[in-house]
């Protein structure tokens, strides 16, 4: 079982990156988003404690999600963990290094997919553009300037990580820029070694 974060600006294959570890190695992502608006249609006590906080537009607390975190871990993963959107800050990053020191697992490997930021918004320009073209939806904020918005606020409250994990040993890095396939192979021969 490996548990793993892939960390990279918005728009640098993380979720694509994702999606190919649950498929070869059976592991479970773990998006925030989707964990927050899964318990939101639950019905449970957190369910309506999370529903209640986003009904009034806050953010939900650290606290939730690792509470999120927790629940959805303890129903095991053959193949581990992939984290996803979480953490984003250096106090997150401290909350699940004490949460999977207490349920006895570890993280194994922070991956950073390396992107040049003028190459991403590029990338998410091109991506929205095809998207309207064929007719599918597309995020409001897939433009130019919410891209660059987007990038500042990664720099300045995720970008840390990258020191934080170097510190600890576990940071490796991959071209995010190398074709999904290359990419691929670069998070299994970390993975693998």
């Amino acid at each position: 079982m490996t548990n793993i974060i892939l960390l990279g600006p918005p728009g640098a294959g993380k979720g694509t990156q994702a999606k190919k570890l649950v498929e070869s190695r059976n592991m479970i992502q773990l998006s925030t988003g989707d964990m927050l608006r899964e318990a939101q249609a639950s019905g449970t006590e957190m369910g309506k404690k999370v529903a209640a906080i986003m009904a009034e537009g806050k953010l939900v607390t650290d606290e939730v999600v690792i509470l999120l975190i927790h629940e959805k871990m303890s129903a095991g993963a053959e193949g581990g963990f992939i984290f996803d959107g979480f953490p984003r800050t250096l106090a997150q990053a401290d909350a699940l290094a004490t949460l999977l020191e207490e349920m006895g697992q570890s993280l194994d490997e922070v991956i950073e997919l390396q992107v040049e930021d003028e190459v991403l918004v590029d990338r998410i320009v091109n991506r929205a553009e095809e998207a309207r073209a064929a007719g599918l939806p597309v995020r409001a904020d897939d433009n130019a300037e919410s891209v660059k918005i987007r990038l500042m606020e990664y720099y300045k409250k995720t970008a840390p990580l990258l020191g934080y994990y170097y510190a600890k040993g576990n940071l490796s890095a991959v071209d995010g820029l190398a074709s999904i396939d290359e990419v691929e192979g670069s998070i299994a021969s970390i993975l693998d070694k």
